[in-house]
């Protein structure tokens, strides 16, 4: 096999590793815009704060341990153990929960039928609370975040490719384990959408508020939910992210990512999302490799997503699996 046919795939194979750590981020966004008509500007920011909880609880860091010092002029920081991995996403899992109730119950309770903007204001201001929390809670220095997870090359598909072409493929294992966890967790989501009773409840309050209490919906219990099931998504893009790249602040920008994925995959299809994730992943890859790094000195990968969801945005507003717009006139 030619060299550059070779690195082509290669390129292409780690776009789709990419790309679907891009959709978990987007997943977070759909399940909340899905069910609460809602645009969560502060999922970003959820995966920064369940990053840093899990590693927090994984240390044994004491919460707050900088402002209890400085008030009490004291000097403790950790209690002195190590929690086991999978009890430590456990315990970040029932913080997401918490908050997922405190967020209903100090925020969005008092907002119900209110214009998607007053709500979107909203989430933009969680956003900042949560990133100012978390730095609070245990601190802003980067973190390492180990579960146990594989990282590094894949030794068998670089052997295999190395046989077959003469050339051996990169492809990190925690990008493998996280396109394998993307995909359990779009055939759960997608079942539990379509076939349960929750699932109908959250669609029809996203449809009308006003309209789903007078059918008897919960409307609190339903935020809950969907808020603490985007906050287990957090939790996995955060695991994923943070064990990539380390737990940091600039962790939260991700979200930005997920915008030209949500505008590719339309922002109420879970399917949507992961296909938005694979093609902006991909294409950015792509045209760095193939047309970025050659002809235009580089870096495009910081703006080819962006404007390839513009290009979306001109000949199908709505994505490719989002709701198609009727209009009666």
């Amino acid at each position: 096999m030619p060299e550059q046919l070779a690195f082509t795939i290669e390129v292409f194979l780690n776009g789709l590793m990419a790309g679907v750590l891009y959709a978990l981020v987007a997943l977070g966004f759909v399940l909340i815009y899905k069910a609460s008509g809602i645009f969560n500007y502060a999922q970003g920011v959820m995966a920064l704060f369940a990053a840093l909880t899990l590693v927090g609880i994984i240390d044994g860091q004491v919460p707050f341990s900088h402002l209890i010092n400085a008030i009490f002029g004291t000097d403790v920081h950790h209690f002195g153990w190590h929690v086991n991995a999978f009890v430590a996403i456990l315990l970040t899992m029932l913080v997401m929960i918490v908050l997922a109730y405190c967020v209903q119950r100090f925020v969005f309770r008092y907002l119900v039928g209110q214009e998607p903007i007053i709500l979107f204001m909203a989430t933009i201001g969680l956003a900042y609370f949560l990133e100012g929390v978390g730095d609070l809670m245990w601190g802003s220095e980067i973190k390492t975040l180990d579960v146990g997870l594989p990282q590094g090359i894949n030794s068998y598909i670089d052997e295999t490719t190395f046989n077959l072409t003469g050339y051996g493929f990169f492809i990190d294992n925690l990008d493998i384990i996280a396109s394998l966890v993307a995909a359990v967790l779009v055939i759960v989501l997608v079942l539990f959408a379509q076939y349960t009773k929750q699932g109908r409840a959250m669609r029809a309050v996203a449809d009308d508020h006003q309209a789903a209490l007078s059918v008897g919906v919960s409307l609190n219990f339903i935020w809950i939910l969907v808020w603490s099931l985007a906050g287990f998504v957090a939790l996995v893009a955060g695991i994923m992210w943070g064990a990539k790249s380390g737990v940091q602040f600039s962790l939260s920008l991700i979200a930005l990512k997920a915008l030209p994925v949500l505008m590719l995959g339309g922002f109420t299809s879970i399917p949507g999302a992961i296909v938005g994730g694979l093609i902006i992943g991909v294409g950015e890859k792509l045209f760095e490799f193939l047309i970025g790094a050659p002809y235009l000195g580089g870096a495009t990968e910081n703006w080819f997503a962006y404007m390839l969801a513009l290009l979306f945005l001109v000949f199908r507003p709505q994505g490719l699996f989002g709701e198609k717009i009727i209009e009666r006139v």
